[in-house]
């Protein structure tokens, strides 16, 4: 059974995570405000809604405690640099997913936060799978999936609702056995 959400705090040498709260909000959506980060997300809205933003945090809580979902916000410094969770949990099977403030692209944090993830996934979470996947032009998050140890595991077409129209989003995926 996974800890209640409180209970859990994963550090890493430069992170904090720990489950996003209502208040980091206002946070989020300045991140999300950002062309760059936005498009890379496919059912992100651009721009974006607070409305529609605070009424997704509304449910994290309780994602968490049917064990659907487990969103972290990233802290750096004490700030919040971005978000990665692992969402629609089923047969022990969970998606990767993260998006971090431009201004902290290129400095490891992406792969430094999803290894901690991973390892809640697998263990905490009790997951046996976790796949993800990016768009095909996002290279850098691609490296950062096989930087986790994530093999490739085909493309397939999806609507972006940021960018408003089909994109190719390559996938991945990673099970408990493949983690060393």
């Amino acid at each position: 059974m996974t800890p209640p959400p409180r209970a859990i705090r994963l550090e890493t040498a430069r992170l904090v995570l720990r489950p996003t709260e209502p208040a980091d909000i206002d946070r989020a959506f300045a991140i999300r405000q950002n062309w760059n980060v936005a498009r890379n997300l496919s059912s992100a809205r651009f721009p974006p809604d607070r409305r529609h933003m605070a009424e997704w945090f509304t449910t994290h809580a309780a994602e968490w405690a049917a064990g659907t979902a487990y969103r972290f916000a990233i802290l750096a410094d004490g700030n919040m640099i971005g978000i990665i969770d692992i969402s629609d949990i089923a047969d022990g099977t969970g998606e990767l997913g993260y998006w971090l403030d431009e201004v902290v692209w290129g400095q490891g944090f992406a792969a430094e936060a999803g290894a901690a993830v991973v390892r809640f996934a697998f263990t905490d979470g009790g997951l046996t799978t976790i796949i993800a996947g990016h768009a095909a032009d996002n290279l850098a998050s691609g490296r950062v999936l096989q930087k986790l140890g994530f093999g490739a595991a085909g493309e397939r077409l999806v609507m972006s609702k940021s960018r408003g129209e089909e994109i190719v989003q390559r996938r991945y995926r990673l099970g408990r056995t493949d983690v060393a």
